[in-house]
């Protein structure tokens, strides 16, 4: 079976950028002829067919459908379709004002309010970018109903940003202090290894080997210090062990207060 997964994906490394070229160039105009099109569109179609028979055999075989996935696609490019479509996801919760993660009964402390303007000026720029193009290629059709999707896909994507970050606020619960950043940060720091609590605004942040910096509008505002490294995994997966936290809250004074009453006096 791996070997049969090897040469699938082998065959999507080609087929797919092939078919990326294929459209970039009927969008430009140049003329293909109709067989090479053909054949294109029966590759795929066939490497589609064979990577849901393989996928159909390995949920046979016993495999949840996250892990036969994972088999047939490389765990980054999981990754990055899981983030996006938490993005979108979280327009939906920012809109129903629903959060995530947060269990009845744990304290959650946001964090988004300080990116807010930022994040709405960023939005509002994508805005009129996608109303300058419009305008720029409205002779255009099929360029501009390609440019046109992916306008209004970045200021989805930026508003998603703001969005997961509105919820999913740190929480602190018992035994445990949740800290998240968007969708692509959730680091879960069991109380008993925290060796110290500091509320302190910082501004400036450089990259250290061992630490982590959840900054906001370039500001975190309360660190924590570990007896023990906690894995902050990456966006694609890597390991990142972390002895040291930086990240804001908008009341990190609350939230260093009851993160030191939890640890004084643990359930």
């Amino acid at each position: 079976m791996s070997g049969v997964v090897r040469v699938l994906r082998g065959f999507a490394y080609v087929a797919l950028p092939f078919e990326v070229v294929l459209a970039v160039c009927l969008v430009s105009g140049v003329r293909i002829p109709g067989g090479l099109l053909l054949a294109a569109e029966v590759v795929v179609v066939a490497l589609f067919a064979a990577e849901v028979a393989v996928y159909a055999r390995l949920r046979r075989g016993g495999l949840s459908g996250r892990e036969a996935l994972g088999v047939l696609v490389p765990e980054a490019v999981l990754r990055i379709i899981g983030h996006e479509l938490k993005l979108m996801a979280s327009l939906v919760l920012w809109a129903a004002r629903r959060r995530v993660g947060v269990p009845a009964g744990d304290r959650a402390f946001a964090h988004a309010r300080d990116q807010a303007a930022l994040m709405y000026g960023f939005a509002f720029v994508c805005l009129v970018e996608t109303v300058g193009m419009s305008y720029l290629l409205a002779d255009l059709p099929v360029v501009h109903a390609i440019v046109l999707v992916l306008d209004v896909y970045t200021v989805l994507f930026v508003l998603g940003l703001h969005a997961a970050s509105v919820t999913r606020p740190h929480v602190l619960s018992d035994g445990e202090l949740r800290l998240r950043q968007a969708a692509h940060v959730d680091v879960r720091v069991p109380l008993d290894r925290i060796a110290s609590i500091r509320q302190e605004s910082l501004f400036t942040h450089e990259k250290t080997e061992g630490e982590l910096n959840l900054a906001v509008g370039s500001q975190t505002s309360v660190t924590v210090e570990l007896t023990e490294a906690v894995d902050a995994p990456r966006l694609l997966g890597g390991a990142r062990p972390v002895r040291v936290l930086r990240f804001h809250a908008d009341d990190a004074r609350g939230l260093a207060k009851a993160l030191r009453e939890a640890v004084l006096t643990p359930e």
